[in-house]
């Protein structure tokens, strides 16, 4: 999809924000199959599962400010913000220590905004790591509500987690992401005042974010981007990138601000 609005003014003295939020299933190998470079041209490019504290030699010669919180454990995990703007502030994890030494969440202060971008944990296949997730979920949440009593905040990422029915072409509650406690916080956070950016402008219209290598008929919308709902007229597009080198396509978002 072809960027519709000129990167030459920032959004510091503009109204128009192009975002992009992508889990990359790790960076070096996604800049390799060039599909990075597709995305190097919004003003705001939120990564997760980077996988590396090497930033690739593109990124660095781009121009944009880089926000990097890659995990302790080489090869795993990891969080990268790109922005046109310099921050005014970086903010590394939620102080949850599990999640923090896995490089998580990092977050990225603007001048009229915050951006989370988020990676959150998966459950695991036989629901492992389901506490942990549901522990993450509680701290995160307190997180983004510390940060949305001072500015719009707005949250981005793989949550890991359907909303519905209409988010799956599976349906089996043992499966991770669809089980009733993962939807359960996640459809709390509507009834807490936070929308759902994609149902905002895309009503009834189903599309899904990450696609299984291995089963080609198991598809999900997975990757989510947050708005406090008092800021829901911000939002003026959300749209899915058909991007393939990853598991996951971007998510592209339009706000104005």
């Amino acid at each position: 999809m072809e960027s519709s609005y000129s990167l030459k003014v920032y959004f510091a003295e503009s109204t128009l924000v192009e975002l992009v939020s992508w889990n990359v299933n790790g960076l070096r190998a996604i800049n390799r199959k060039g599909a990075l470079d597709e995305v190097l041209k919004y003003d705001v490019i939120m990564l997760q599962e980077v996988r590396t504290e090497i930033v690739p030699l593109n990124v660095l010669l781009s121009g944009y400010s880089i926000s990097s919180f890659p995990a302790k454990k080489k090869g795993y995990s990891g969080v990268m913000t790109l922005t046109r703007q310099k921050p005014r502030n970086v903010i590394k994890g939620i102080g949850l220590k599990e999640a923090d030494e896995e490089g998580r969440v990092i977050t990225v202060e603007l001048d009229k905004l915050y951006l989370v971008n988020a990676y959150f944990p998966r459950a695991g296949d036989n629901l492992e790591r389901l506490a942990f997730k549901l522990e993450f979920d509680r701290a995160i949440e307190n997180f983004l509500e510390k940060l949305r009593r001072e500015k719009l905040t707005i949250i981005c990422g793989d949550f890991n987690a359907v909303f519905d029915r209409n988010d799956s072409t599976i349906w089996d509650e043992s499966v991770p992401g669809l089980t009733p406690q993962e939807r359960e916080w996640l459809n709390c956070m509507l009834k807490k005042g936070w929308a759902d950016a994609y149902r905002l402008v895309n009503d009834g219209k189903i599309a899904y974010t990450w696609r299984s290598y291995l089963r080609k008929n198991v598809a999900m919308r997975i990757d989510h981007c947050l708005i406090p709902e008092e800021y829901k007229s911000a939002v003026k597009r959300v749209e899915v990138i058909n991007l393939t080198g990853s598991d996951h396509f971007p998510l592209y978002v339009l706000l104005e601000v």
